[in-house]
């Protein structure tokens, strides 16, 4: 019997749950990034260019989801591996520790708020 296997159990079902959820965004970024072809389409479409469209800034902002997800990936794999040495670990200690995690949900909202911005104005731009 392992000893402790609940707890280990959780730990991992926990980075798993994280290990998806940047794998969502980082495929969010890449749809993100190949939005620029529809905007070029939609320009096309209607007959007219467009000039407030800006059609690379979804490349740059899929890049920067990208790279969010990695770095999500990277503090799940941190987080796991110190959790498990944790539950190993006879001492007791408190689960503390949320700046990293303070740090990513800011970094997610201004994405976020960028993304809606971005958005918002390129619909403007074509209609």
């Amino acid at each position: 019997m392992i000893p402790r296997f609940s707890d280990h159990a959780a730990n991992e079902r926990t980075y798993l749950a994280w290990v998806r959820t940047a794998i969502t965004v980082m495929a969010f970024g890449f749809l993100l990034e190949r939005f620029d072809i529809l905007l070029f389409y939609a320009s096309h479409v209607t007959g007219h260019t467009t000039p407030g469209l800006h059609l690379h800034g979804s490349e740059w902002l899929g890049l920067l989801l990208l790279l969010f997800g990695a770095f999500v990936v990277l503090l799940a794999t941190y987080r796991f591996n110190r959790n498990r040495k944790l539950i190993d670990s006879d001492i007791n200690c408190s689960y503390g520790g949320a700046l990293l995690e303070r740090v990513m949900t800011g970094m997610l909202i201004l994405m976020a708020v960028f993304l809606v911005i971005y958005v918002a104005r390129q619909v403007l731009a074509l209609g």
